[in-house]
């Protein structure tokens, strides 16, 4: 796996990560032990249900059959026959680890099955947070990013299924795909057979490509962003870039299309039905819609309100801090924060987390920029401040979430 991913050695800046990731997680199992009864809704049983019943080859998740119909009808009711917003993988996953071990929903077992998935996925997201700041903005871009994002009540809550869907692994797969594409980029101009030498970049950024749109219909709206990012950083070898977007494409086909069990007419069908935006126009002059964006940024760390606002004023009024290292998640917040404005009656929204976690290596860009100014010593201080300020106001309010 090291040769895999190209990581030649663990040192310093590692291992404080992994204490880091560690406490993550450990918050994440703290809050597991701790769920309450309220916490698993009816929905989430019935989603489980589904994923189980395709699991035993009893129709297709998502997909409205006779095997669905008689286990939870009253559930179905009101619903379209197909889901437009998640293709079955969404269901199997959470489902997964259930069927492996046959405990009932009654169980305590199964709280905790239900939910590994997503904390595995929430620490996987957060050594690629930690991974992809690092090589941008240095060491100390990748603790603070790493540090806003393990001390984030929002990114904790998705990661165990509190009061909310699973979001995290199509946001994990949005991140690294963003970021892969990036990556990949940067290697065109490399004097040898470029999508050859890039097959292990380009599988993952395809399996990254499933998963998100696996997870969430609505995260197809990457591809073309990704081309955008592909293009502009290799401007002479256009060719390539498309080359190797489309055979990533190929590939993340494949998961999905795996999810349906290969039944292609299913997967057709499904296509068909998925929503790939649900987006209003209107909703971008309703002031209620931002101030609902804002609430939701704000619970991913009240730091934010400060941070990113600051950093977004510094990027537009500092030449130096205005390179494409910055300029890309700063983007990506944008689009995503902008696409749940434009769709406010959605009761969560995957949007919200991935435009946060892209917002936080943003804000450890600019630190990191900061960090190299002759103001060192007042930003060292300043930061260490806030982070310390935001992870305890977190542990505070899991413990009092948790009570």
């Amino acid at each position: 796996m090291r040769n895999f991913l190209g990581i030649q050695r663990y040192g310093r800046p590692q291992f404080f990560a992994a204490l880091l990731l560690l406490a993550f997680v450990a918050e994440c199992l703290w809050l597991v032990g701790h769920m309450p009864a309220s916490a698993i809704s009816a929905d989430e049983f019935a989603r489980v249900q589904e994923g189980l019943e395709q699991w035993h080859g009893r129709g297709i998740a998502g997909i409205q059959g006779p095997a669905q119909e008689s286990a939870h009808a009253e559930w179905l009711q009101g619903r379209d026959p197909y889901d437009s917003d998640h293709s079955p993988l969404w269901y199997l996953i959470e489902s997964a680890p259930v069927f492996i071990f046959g405990t009932t929903p009654n169980s305590a077992a199964w709280v905790w099955l239900t939910r590994m998935p997503y904390v595995v996925f929430g620490g996987l997201l957060g050594a690629s947070v930690w991974y992809v700041s690092r090589r941008l903005y240095g060491n100390a871009g990748g603790y603070i990013a790493l540090a806003l994002y393990c001390f984030s009540p929002a990114v904790i809550l998705a990661s165990t299924l509190w009061f909310a869907e699973p979001n995290i692994a199509g946001t994990w797969g949005t991140f690294g795909a963003v970021f892969t594409a990036i990556a990949v980029s940067h290697t065109l101009y490399a004097p040898r057979e470029v999508v050859l030498w890039n097959w292990r970049r380009i599988l993952l950024l395809g399996v990254s490509l499933g998963l998100a749109t696996g997870s969430h219909f609505a995260l197809t709206l990457i591809v073309p962003v990704l081309l955008v990012f592909m293009l502009y950083l290799a401007p002479k070898r256009k060719l390539a870039a498309i080359a190797i977007l489309a055979a990533a494409c190929g590939i993340a086909i494949f998961l999905p299309f795996a999810a349906y069990f290969f039944h292609p007419g299913l997967f057709v069908q499904g296509l068909r039905h998925a929503k790939l935006l649900a987006a209003s126009g209107r909703a971008l002059a309703m002031p209620g819609a931002y101030r609902q964006m804002i609430k939701e940024v704000a619970a991913s760390g009240p730091v934010l309100v400060l941070l990113a606002p600051v950093a977004t004023i510094i990027y537009f009024l500092w030449p130096r801090s205005r390179y494409f290292g910055n300029t890309a998640p700063l983007l990506m917040t944008l689009l995503f924060l902008g696409l749940r404005v434009a769709a406010p009656h959605d009761a969560e929204s995957i949007f919200s987390l991935a435009g946060v976690v892209f917002l936080f290596v943003f804000i450890a860009g600019i630190a990191a920029d900061l960090l190299e100014s002759k103001s060192k010593e007042l930003v060292t201080a300043v930061v260490t401040g806030l982070l310390s300020a935001n992870a305890i106001w977190n542990l505070i309010v899991l413990t009092g979430i948790a009570r």
